[in-house]
C-alpha cells in the first residue's frame, strides 16, 4: 500500500462467537454474477474469488422476498423510482436503499461464514459500472441528471461507498452511511430496530506485513488522497482472493487482493474501464 489508509474492521457482535473450522475446499454452489455481461461488456480479470462456505446455505435468504426481487431494493416503491419526488429530492443518485433485515439464520452462521456472505454479495456485482447511485438496479432514463464518470453514459451502477454500504446491508442487514467521509468516521453500525453494533478502528500498524496479518476478509479500507482526505473505500478479500499462480492449486496463495467499485479510469485485463 503506497498511500495512507485508515482501516476499519467490522467485528459485528455475532462475529465474536466461537469460529468453527471450515474445510479448505471449493465452495458448494456458485455466485451468480448478475452483471457479468451488462450492456455487452464482460469484465475480465486474471484474479478470482474462491470461497469455502456452503454458498447455497448462506445465501438461502436471497431466494425469498425482498432480496429475490430487484424492484424491492429501495424503500421507495418501484413505480416511483423515476418520479418527480425522487428527481427533486435525490437527483442523479436516485432512490435510497431499503434497510434489509439480517438473514433469519444469521445466529447459526459462524463469523467466517458471515464474512464470506458479504464477499459473495460483492462478487455478484462484478461487472456493474461505476455510477453515482444508491442502489445497483436504478437505471435512469436518458434525460435523468448524470454525474459524468468513466463508463461514458448513465446506466445501472454504484459508487465506492454505496457499494460497500450495499454489500453489508443486503448481506447481513447492517446499514452504513453511504457518504464515504461519514462512513469512514462511523463508530456504530445500524442493525435496525434500534440495535447498533460497534465498529472497531485498526491503527498503529508497524508495516505492510502487520496490515496483512491484522486484516480479515470483508474488512473495509478507507484510502486518503494526496491532500490527506478520505476519498475511496475498498474491501479486503484476504485468503479468499486467488491469483493466477494459485488457480490450479487447492490452496489460495494469500496474495493481498481487494474488491471495489471505482470510476478512476482503471482497466480490466482486456483494457476496458473497470466498475466493480
Amino acid at each position: 500500500m503506497t498511500r495512507s489508509k485508515t482501516c476499519y474492521l467490522l467485528p459485528l457482535a455475532v462475529f465474536l462467537a466461537t469460529q468453527l473450522a471450515l474445510p479448505a475446499a471449493e465452495a458448494l454452489g456458485s455466485v451468480e454474477r448478475r452483471f457479468a455481461d451488462y450492456q455487452g461488456y464482460s469484465y475480465q480479470s486474471p484474479y478470482k474469488i474462491r470461497l469455502d462456505a456452503d454458498l447455497d446455505a448462506i445465501s438461502a435468504c436471497d431466494r425469498e422476498p425482498p432480496r429475490n426481487d430487484w424492484r424491492l431494493e429501495s424503500r421507495t416503491p418501484y413505480v416511483d423510482w423515476y418520479g418527480r419526488r425522487v428527481l427533486r429530492e435525490l437527483g442523479s443518485w436516485g432512490p435510497e436503499p431499503r434497510h434489509y433485515a439480517p438473514p433469519a439464520y444469521i445466529d447459526r452462521m459462524t463469523a467466517d461464514q458471515q464474512r464470506q456472505r458479504v464477499i459473495a454479495v460483492a462478487e455478484s456485482l462484478i461487472g456493474l459500472p461505476y455510477q453515482h447511485h444508491h442502489i445497483p438496479d436504478f437505471d435512469p432514463p436518458a434525460d435523468w441528471p448524470w454525474h459524468q464518470v468513466g463508463f461514458g453514459r448513465n446506466s445501472k451502477g454504484l459508487d465506492c461507498s454505496n457499494f460497500t454500504g450495499w454489500i453489508y446491508n443486503y448481506g447481513l442487514g447492517i446499514r452504513l452511511n453511504t457518504n464515504v467521509h461519514k462512513q469512514a468516521e462511523l463508530d456504530q453500525a445500524d442493525r435496525g430496530h434500534g440495535i447498533s453494533t460497534p465498529i472497531q478502528t485498526l491503527s498503529g500498524f508497524s508495516g505492510y506485513d502487520d496490515i496483512r496479518k491484522r486484516l480479515l476478509p470483508g474488512d473495509l479500507l478507507y484510502i486518503r488522497n494526496n491532500k490527506g482526505d478520505i476519498s475511496h473505500v475498498v474491501m479486503w478479500l484476504g485468503k479468499y482472493g486467488v491469483t493466477p499462480a494459485s488457480q490450479g492449486s487447492a490452496a489460495n496463495d494469500d496474495m493481498p487482493l481487494i474488491i471495489d467499485c471505482t470510476g478512476e479510469g482503471r482497466k480490466d485485463a482486456n483494457g476496458a474501464d473497470q466498475g466493480v
